[in-house]
């Protein structure tokens, strides 16, 4: 494998990532609890999106990648290399909630880890970034903070909610060992064991401060596959409905 076989799979899991997750967020328009939260998962549901195409275009600019909007939506399922946590349906706004928590705060370490990466295009890229994720991540925290502090019933949903993420959430670390090795020693980024030790850190001391119990790593068996192809029965469905118009014409211009 070559510098650029690793630095392709990195990318496109990342941006797969975002972009699944920002599909999902964008279910919520319409559908929020309340309307202010309508509003904050259609705006992020844009800022995931957003990061989704600057990492497609990386890959076409610098490693000889495919048209965004191609690669974005048509490929076949075996092709995406987004991690299952992602491909989950909404179900209630506590599962949601929790999962845009757990996951946007990966997001706040890889980011910050790439503002010091000897890949170049990624520098400025998550720069720009930081200031959308830090809302997303404050959005989660005042959310969790709150919710978990209105009432019996409101706190044990958040902590059932926690139970259900959390291996799903180590999947979002899905290691690549051929892949990492490169990368690391390239030194552009510090690998998927030491951004989910941060990123344990981290939620470990919010999830204390809200009152959670984050469960012990070692007590769950983290939800891998994505990376590697192997999806769950909802990405396929997924891609169907968000392709669906591009599709439809892919030489159009709109």
């Amino acid at each position: 494998m070559t510098k650029n076989d690793a630095l392709a799979r990195m990318l496109t899991a990342m941006a797969d990532d975002a972009l699944i997750q920002g599909h999902r967020n964008s279910e919520w328009t319409g559908l929020g609890p309340i309307m202010e939260e309508d509003i904050a998962f259609s705006s992020m549901a844009q800022d995931k999106i957003g990061h989704a195409w600057a990492l497609y275009r990386i890959l076409q600019e610098e490693l000889n990648g495919e048209d965004p909007d191609s690669f974005a939506f048509l490929r076949n399922e075996k092709d995406y290399r987004c991690c299952h946590f992602v491909e989950y349906p909404n179900g209630e706004y506590d599962f949601s909630l929790m999962r845009h928590f757990l996951f946007d705060h990966a997001e706040a370490i890889r980011y910050q880890q790439l503002r010091e990466s000897t890949f170049a295009p990624l520098r400025p890229l998550a720069e720009k970034l930081k200031g959308e994720i830090k809302y997303h991540t404050l959005h989660a925290n005042a959310w969790i903070t709150q919710l978990c502090r209105a009432g019996d019933e409101s706190y044990a949903r958040m902590q059932s909610a926690l139970n259900i993420c959390f291996p799903l959430a180590l999947g979002i670390f899905e290691p690549d060992q051929e892949a990492g090795t490169i990368l690391e020693a390239e030194g552009i980024y510090p690998g998927e064991t030491k951004l989910k030790e941060m990123w344990l850190d981290r939620v470990y001391n919010l999830c204390a401060a809200a009152g959670l119990n984050l469960p012990a790593e070692s007590s769950v068996t983290p939800e891998y596959g994505g990376r590697k192809g192997y999806h769950t029965e909802y990405l396929q469905p997924l891609l169907e409905e968000m392709g669906a118009v591009f599709r439809s014409d892919p030489q159009a211009t709109w």
